[in-house]
């Protein structure tokens, strides 16, 4: 019986990895080259507050251990990239809150990489004054302003900023609603709820992404990896505005594209799609504020005259700061006469959220969206499309399903079986 239980755990693990490959794989290929035009550029920004002297990273301080990330990175990166190095809390050892908020120094200007110079330049440093984290993001985007290169700002910080009226998460939206694309990744060392949060609200503003470190080695692969993505090829997001119905919406064509919708409130797009093509639509909806519980994202596609032709749609309950949600529309070719005549069709998608702000947040600007487009050649055959709502992978559902019975019935019979041979001895 116990070979039987192994053989059939086996057979299921083999299914399911079978599932998540299909499901996973990636959509498109990526480059491995040096990336061609301008030079991406990365200013690094490090908290070099008094909290950092805390022995808690494998032993050591988080400042020996953000050091000690520094140096890996700087080793590796790219020739290509543009790297600059700015502080926090570097030098005023004062009481003075005004003073100390003004501690924010560029430690290696944003350029072609000396890596002495740089290495020089960190080993210098020891944790000293207060946590300004609003005036260095400001800051390290007047170093990173002009170019067309990507830039990337990757703050490292283990605490909440000191500086308070001025909330670096409204920096960092307003950062982002000044068009200039600048990503703001944030890591937080050793994080408490409150600096999590904020740091997660700095990163989320911008597209950014936020991790938590506890260990050396997390920390030096996480800034190496954000430093090496600023190299690699990408699709730039394209800022584009709604409209308020869609007449006057603009006409999107494959593409990412970025724009900010009020709460409670419809944006409309419009997508040109031909026959014989498939429209493939989502959008990612981030709550970079404070919001009420229970939200949702509606995504829909309706023709010029209102019918609605499909639809996505999800909710939350607070546990998640970005929502997400797609559609797939197919259009099948033209037949007859009408094959080479017949026009593109005019796919109106609207987007509504139902997030709400808690009380004495601020509602603008509003919250940032990012949205994918892509029109591609139809599918050639209707099963490819969708079977059940369930894509390619119907088959395979069906085949868990049936093993998934017949386990059952194996199963419930040898239990029996047991039961039996139990009453008779």
């Amino acid at each position: 019986m116990i070979t039987m239980q192994r053989s059939a755990a086996a057979l299921l693990s083999t299914l399911l990895a079978a599932f998540l490959t299909m499901g996973l794989q990636p959509g498109t290929a990526r480059a491995d080259g040096p990336v061609d035009g301008p030079a991406p550029k990365v200013e690094l920004v490090l908290d070099v507050s008094g909290s950092m002297r805390a022995r808690d990273i494998d032993g050591g301080t988080r400042m020996a251990a953000a050091k000690q990330a520094f140096n890996e990175v700087l080793d590796a990166t790219p020739q290509e990239v543009e790297l600059g190095i700015r502080t926090l809390g570097a030098t005023y050892r004062g009481n003075d809150r005004q003073e100390g908020c003004k501690d924010t120094q560029q430690l290696y200007a944003v350029g072609p990489l000396d890596r002495t110079e740089a290495k020089t330049a960190v080993a210098t440093l020891a944790p000293t004054g207060w946590t300004p984290i609003g005036p260095a993001l400001l800051k390290a985007a007047e170093d990173l302003k002009g170019g067309e290169g990507s830039r990337r700002i990757v703050l490292i910080s283990d605490g909440e900023d000191t500086c308070a009226p001025l909330d670096p998460c409204e920096v960092a939206r307003d950062i982002s609603a000044r068009g200039i694309h600048i990503t703001i990744d944030t890591l937080g060392l050793v994080p408490d709820a409150k600096t999590q949060a904020q740091l997660s609200c700095i990163a989320e503003a911008t597209g950014g992404t936020y991790t938590s470190v506890r260990h050396k080695q997390e920390l030096s692969d996480r800034v190496g990896q954000l430093v090496e993505r600023a190299a690699k090829p990408q699709v730039t997001p394209v800022a584009v505005e709604g409209a308020a119905e869609c007449a006057k919406a603009p006409v999107l064509t494959s593409g990412i594209y970025t724009d900010r919708e009020e709460f409670g409130t419809h944006r409309w797009y419009r997508v040109e799609v031909r026959p014989g093509q498939e429209l493939r639509a989502s959008v990612s909806v981030g709550a970079d504020r404070d919001v009420a519980r229970d939200y949702g994202v509606l995504l829909k596609a309706l023709t010029v005259h209102g019918r609605e032709i499909v639809r996505g749609q999800e909710t939350g309950d607070g546990r998640t700061d970005v929502l997400s949600t797609g559609l797939r529309y197919p259009r099948p070719e033209a037949e007859g006469d009408d094959a080479e005549t017949s026009a593109a069709e005019t796919v109106c998608l609207r987007l509504s959220n139902s997030f709400a702000a808690a009380p004495g947040v601020k509602t603008t600007p509003g919250l940032p969206v990012e949205l994918t487009v892509d029109v591609v050649d139809g599918p050639d055959e209707a099963s490819d499309v969708a079977a059940f709502g369930l894509g390619r992978g119907w088959w395979l559902l069906v085949t868990l399903v049936l093993f998934g019975f017949l386990g059952g019935l194996v199963w419930g019979w040898v239990s029996r079986w047991r039961v039996t041979v139990w009453r008779t001895n």
